[in-house]
């Protein structure tokens, strides 16, 4: 974890020692049900995944207790790479169409599309670089 001064990486992937690599938590701070939802959405249409599903441990907090078990020994970061791509790309989908067919190039719904987008595309960012993930085995935070 994090020390005092110190930033906070955006997830973490949380098991046990000696689980299987198919059953993770991972930790997702400074998110909410945006983009809880979605993304376990965008994960459950993953043939490979038996389960998938977040907290919110409470609402004073903002990080998402994010659970995936996949079937046929695949790791859960694969599904969970798969659906931040997939999620970034249906924004990216949704943007274009809305600027597309927008008379008003800069509406304040607009906005909310990119920050969102914005925002799944950090967590891909950071998902993907390896050192941004922390491992805490044996604890949930």
């Amino acid at each position: 974890m994090a020390g005092e001064g110190e930033k906070k990486p955006a997830i973490e992937m949380v098991q046990a020692d000696g689980a299987d690599e198919g059953c993770v938590t991972f930790v997702l701070h400074d998110e909410d049900h945006t983009l809880g939802n979605s993304l376990r959405y965008m994960i459950m249409k993953n043939v490979d995944v038996e389960f998938c599903g977040y907290t919110i441990t409470h609402p004073s907090e903002s990080k998402i207790n994010f659970r995936i078990q996949t079937r046929g020994g695949i790791p859960a970061t694969e599904p969970l790479r798969r659906g931040l791509s997939e999620l970034s790309d249906v924004c990216q989908h949704v943007l274009n169409t809305f600027q597309t067919h927008s008379c008003n190039p800069s509406p304040p719904r607009l906005h909310i599309i990119q920050i969102t987008q914005c925002a799944i595309q950090a967590s891909i960012f950071i998902f993907t670089s390896t050192a941004s993930i922390q491992t805490c085995p044996n604890s949930y935070h």
